[in-house]
């Protein structure tokens, strides 16, 4: 899993005023991990990046002397905790992303999912997965993960509707299972992550109409207790801009949601107690 943090503070406006080629600082806290290191190799590459910052609890510096050798424009530097790292890290930054955390190994709850419904798709139709286009919504967890399969216009019989939805909701433990237990979905996660920076980006650079699925604090099921929802999100200036509502459903993704919303508030609520302890 990741998060994504946009600072709201002087330093990034004036960043953006100008050119985002010319001066964005990008962090990312547990640059050295399983999704760290892929991650922060993609952002290397982003020509709209002038200062990629890495910081880990051990061989963060090294990370960045590794990606130092790559011949774009933008200077790498790596910081460890000694020294007041994080606080070096992060000063300045437009954005930080967090992709820190643990291995996931066989049998451990899936905490984070990368949406991989438009490869499933893909596989079954034989198309081509750019052309798919699947939006997963809700949140991050098992039966709280909702692909609105029936916007796609793909036609499916009922069990192999049922079949796909189930490989997307689970498709975590598919990849923990592929590693031996050595794993999780870490190159897939730096992928995502890596897109959804770029967007963030391209939208705090002036573009319109980024649209990105985000799990954010949302309206669409206040009146149920749930606060935060994933949906699509139009990027802006703000950072969110626009929540997009979830558009028509199918009679089976109305009763995904119904199902998967006392979940999600659970969840929720988990997180929320965990950080007002």
């Amino acid at each position: 899993m990741f998060s994504v943090r946009r600072l709201n503070i002087g330093t990034a406006k004036r960043a953006f005023s100008t050119s985002a080629a010319n001066a964005t600082k990008v962090a990312v806290l547990g640059a050295a991990g399983g999704i760290g290191q892929p991650l922060s190799l993609l952002l290397k590459l982003n020509e709209s990046i002038s200062h990629l910052s890495l910081y880990d609890i051990v061989n963060a510096p090294g990370v960045a002397a590794d990606l130092s050798h790559i011949n774009t424009h933008s200077k790498v530097t790596g910081y460890a905790p000694d020294n007041d790292g994080l606080k070096h890290a992060v000063t300045d930054a437009t954005i930080i992303v967090i992709p820190a955390g643990v291995p996931r190994k066989p049998g451990m709850t899936r905490d984070d999912l990368f949406n991989v419904a438009s490869r499933f798709v893909s596989e079954l139709k034989s198309t081509d997965p750019k052309n798919e286009n699947i939006v997963v919504v809700g949140g991050h967890s098992g039966v709280t993960i909702i692909p609105l399969i029936f916007q796609s216009g793909s036609k499916f019989t009922d069990d192999e509707l049922k079949a796909l939805t189930h490989r997307i909701q689970f498709g975590g433990d598919e990849v923990v299972k592929a590693k031996a237990g050595t794993g999780s979905a870490t190159l897939s996660m730096a992928f995502a992550a890596s897109r959804f920076t770029n967007s963030l980006l391209r939208a705090l650079n002036g573009e319109s109409g980024v649209i990105e699925p985000a799990y954010v604090k949302s309206h669409l099921f206040e009146s149920k207790g749930i606060e935060y929802f994933a949906s699509n999100v139009e990027l802006s200036r703000e950072g969110v801009g626009k929540i997009h509502d979830l558009g028509p459903l199918s009679q089976y993704e109305k009763e995904l949601l119904e199902a998967a919303l006392p979940e999600l508030k659970k969840n929720i609520g988990k997180g929320v107690d965990f950080v007002h302890k």
